[in-house]
Parts: C-alpha cells; sequence; structure tokens
C-alpha cells in the first residue's frame, strides 16, 4: 500500500500544568454609602464610562442641611463672643497697666478670652465635620472606569450596608492562579503562563510576578498572580479562564496528530521499518505528551529520525507491506 510518512524530529515542548484562573482588577471598587437616607437621584447608568469625581447618586440630603446651618449659626456666635472677648482683654490689660484694675480682674478676662478662642475653634472644627458628612450625600466615581450593575432605585432608603454599584477601571488586571501545594515548590517568579478560553483559543501570554507565601487553607493551593495584557474586550473583571502553567521546556520527539491512532485507551503509530528488500508498517505504541501546534510530543516510544505514517492509518495491520510516498 502507497503511505504517505513523516519523519520525527526533535522540537521543545512545554510541560506545563493546566489550572482555572480568574481575572481581577487591581482597581475594582465596590460603592456603598456612608450615610443612611432616601435615595432622590441616579445619574449614571450601568455600563457608562464614567471621570473620577463624576456624581452617580444623590442620597436626600435636607436633615444634614439643616445640621450644617445650625452649625454654621453656632460658629458665628461663638466668633462673635470671641471677638467681644478679644476687644475685652485689650481694654483690660489698658486698665490694669494703668493701675485702675487688679490684676485678678485682667486675669479673669484673659481666661474669658482663652475660653471663647477655644468655644470658638471648636465650632469652627464642627462646622467642617458637618460639611464634610453633607458631602458623603453626594455619591462620586472614585476613578475613571466603568459602571456595573446598580440594583438600588431611586425612593429606595439605603444605608452603610447597601451596595449601590461597582466601578471598575478596566486595566491593570492579574490572572489569580491557585497551584496545588505538591507544585509548590516548582512554582517560581517569572514561570509563563498562557491564558486561554475554554475552546484552547490563546487569549494572552504573561509571566507570574507575586508568589505568595502562604497556604490557602480552604482550597489548598499556592496563590500566584500574573499581570493580563489583554484587551478589556478580551478579559473583564472577575472573568474565570484557564491558565496553562510551563513549568520547563525541553526537546522532545514530536509526531503529526494524523499519525496517532487510539484502541482500548492506548495510542500508537505505524513506524516504516526495513524488513528484507521490502517496507512494512510496524504497530508501535507511544506515550504521548502534550500538543504542539498540528503535532504530539512523545515521551516514549520513538526516537528521531522514524518515519511514521500518516496516510491510510484506519486500513493497515501490523507488518503489512508499504511503499513509502515522501517526506
Amino acid at each position: 500500500m502507497p503511505v504517505q510518512t513523516a519523519t520525527v524530529t526533535l522540537q521543545p515542548v512545554a510541560q506545563s500544568s493546566e489550572y482555572v484562573a480568574t481575572v481581577k482588577s487591581r482597581r475594582s471598587a465596590t460603592l456603598q454609602p456612608q450615610v443612611s437616607g432616601v435615595l432622590t437621584q441616579i445619574l449614571a447608568h450601568s455600563g457608562d464610562h464614567v471621570k473620577p469625581g463624576q456624581v452617580l447618586m444623590s442620597i436626600d440630603p435636607q436633615m444634614q442641611k439643616a445640621t450644617v446651618e445650625s452649625a454654621r449659626a453656632t460658629e458665628r456666635q461663638k466668633k462673635a463672643l470671641f471677638d467681644y472677648n478679644a476687644v475685652e482683654i485689650e481694654r483690660q490689660r489698658k486698665l490694669f497697666e494703668a493701675g485702675v484694675t487688679s490684676r485678678d480682674a485682667y486675669d479673669q478676662a484673659k481666661q474669658t478670652h482663652d475660653n471663647a478662642a477655644a468655644d470658638y475653634q471648636s465650632a469652627v472644627e464642627l462646622r467642617k465635620t458637618q460639611e464634610a458628612q453633607l458631602a458623603y450625600y453626594t455619591i462620586r466615581a472614585p476613578f475613571d472606569g466603568v459602571v456595573g450593575d446598580i440594583p438600588v432605585h431611586v425612593g429606595d432608603y439605603v444605608s452603610a450596608a447597601t451596595m449601590l454599584t461597582t466601578v471598575d477601571e478596566g486595566k491593570d488586571l492579574e490572572a489569580y492562579i491557585y497551584i496545588p501545594t505538591e507544585r509548590a515548590g516548582q512554582a517560581r517568579l517569572g514561570l509563563e503562563v498562557d491564558l486561554t478560553d475554554d475552546s484552547g483559543k490563546l487569549l494572552d501570554k504573561t509571566k507570574i510576578n507575586f508568589l505568595s507565601p502562604q497556604v490557602d487553607s480552604t482550597l489548598q493551593g499556592i496563590l500566584v498572580k500574573a499581570p493580563v495584557n489583554a484587551s478589556p474586550e478580551l478579559l473583564r473583571n472577575a472573568q474565570i479562564i484557564k491558565a496553562r502553567v510551563i513549568w520547563s521546556t525541553s526537546q522532545m520527539a514530536v509526531v503529526p496528530v494524523l499519525a496517532v491512532i487510539r484502541q482500548g485507551g492506548q495510542s500508537f503509530v505505524y513506524v516504516v521499518r526495513k524488513q528484507g528488500p521490502m517496507m512494512m508498517a510496524a504497530q508501535t505504541s507511544v506515550t504521548l505528551g502534550d500538543t504542539v501546534a498540528n503535532n504530539y510530543s512523545v515521551s516514549s516510544g520513538l526516537i528521531p529520525g522514524d518515519k511514521v505514517i500518516v496516510s491510510s492509518t484506519q486500513f493497515l495491520v501490523n507488518g503489512m507491506p508499504v511503499v513509502p510516498l515522501g517526506q
């Protein structure tokens, strides 16, 4: 039977393991109010691109505004009393220096002035605190990013435990990978990682840049991180993908996928062997490794230079005479 053949060659083959990875953003915020109240405005929509400081929502601030006005009035009152005591202490100083009043009267005026100054400063700080509290009734974007789901509605009563929305920057992404503890000794910084989707399509090539010093007690794995350089259209925050960690690369024999036949859970190929004046198809068991493009790596069963049959393999039987047609 005429058959096409291919010569077994050595190629660099990666020794790797595949794990589930989670994409996480280093800048992803969950927005929750710092005050309680009724939501009066929602100015953003899910999916909107927002700028730092952009107003997203408002909580009814009327009670807090009244508190701020009260604090301002108290501040003005304390300021007037402080100004009066400043004039009074100056008058008492002149009278004391002229010998008209006693030192005791001057000291009392000084004490009254110091108390008024402290009261005024306390009122100023209270007013600043209440104004800062008033700012919490306006929810703003913490940084440039994209607004996530908004589960609340205008009219809802919200508190510090209410999740308003999320803002994801969409860059500075990292892949979180948990490596089993039995592999912990092989994990190291700089190991190459291929990030793929469920179909095996390569999304990004990266390297490990963080290795946790601790074992996760729940997963019994070591957390490693790798920066994600793919565009936001390919990978998003909280996305689940596959991560192929490449432990090492070594030269191994490779054969075309078409040459491999599987039967009964075993893999074998037909190798062209010379027997007297004729060429025979010799069935040879092989141990397969990872795929490399359209080839299988072979850890045992073949040596470089062997010629494997890549055509009409379904018609071959062990020892059948063949006529090789080419490489």
